[in-house]
């Protein structure tokens, strides 16, 4: 059976990582930021970026169920078709780059570097111009695109959307379920393609029978987390919510710089 191959410890860190994505989907954005690397000490190469994105969408449905009326759609239109064109740059960074020693890609590094300056252009909008304003057309540019990369890549979008919603200074409520819907729609249209890749180079597969296999027994821990994240989210103060967010966000930044 393909269970069998899996650790008492990697069924541990499986639980975690699930039980944190369930959280940070519906209470505390940026709790998920040890996901990537639990789901990396689980499996190897690709395989835990596909099976970290089941995962994900399951917890993202959850969100969308409890917090879709509160959606900025207004926001989520004007990232969208730059969202679209980051999935698909990314998409094509999966075929054609390689990965390390260690097997992470090599982009992991570059989105790190776009949170860690979009954070320093947010400490710093009071003194930005007009033109690099997160509501600015280059702005909702550079977040989309930025955004819809590192989602394609490895499932690493959450710190990028964080700095640019908390820069709009949205309420905790709005954030969350405009974080629900950014998630569940651009999630789910990575399948087909998470698919194709995994078709076109299964060497490489990004979706694996024992990962989803994997995911199917740790939806209980997901159902846990969703249900802490929504116990939590009323009980946090904007302020505190917004530093949370913002630090958690950096924290996996400099994870993705450093590796």
């Amino acid at each position: 059976m393909p269970l069998s191959s899996f650790s008492a410890t990697q069924w541990a860190l499986g639980a975690l990582a699930a039980w944190l994505i369930g959280v940070s989907k519906t209470g505390i954005p940026g709790a998920g930021v040890l996901v990537v690397p639990l789901m990396a000490l689980v499996f190897e190469r690709r395989e835990g970026v596909g099976a970290t994105l089941l995962l994900l969408l399951v917890a993202d449905v959850f969100a969308v169920v409890w917090y879709r009326q509160h959606a900025r759609w207004d926001t989520l239109r004007a990232l969208a078709p730059w969202v679209a064109l980051g999935i698909g740059i990314g998409a094509g960074a999966l075929l054609l780059l390689g990965e390390d020693a260690q097997g992470r890609d090599q982009v992991n590094r570059v989105i790190g570097a776009l949170v860690l300056i979009m954070l320093g252009l947010n400490l710093a909008r009071a003194a930005l111009s007009a033109s690099l304003q997160p509501h600015s057309k280059l702005g909702v540019a550079l977040t989309g695109s930025a955004a819809g990369f590192a989602t394609a890549v490895s499932n690493a979008a959450g710190p990028i959307l964080t700095v640019y919603l908390t820069a709009l200074q949205l309420p905790k409520l709005a954030f969350i379920g405009t974080t629900a819907w950014f998630f569940l729609i651009f999630n789910a249209a990575k399948v087909p393609i998470y698919a194709a890749l995994t078709a076109l180079d299964p060497a490489r597969a990004l979706f694996t029978t024992r990962g989803l296999l994997f995911d199917f027994a740790l939806l209980p821990m997901i159902v846990l987390g969703v249900l802490a994240g929504r116990w939590v989210l009323p009980r946090v103060p904007q302020a505190w919510f917004n530093a949370a967010a913002l630090s958690l966000a950096a924290i996996a930044a400099l994870r993705l710089v450093l590796g």
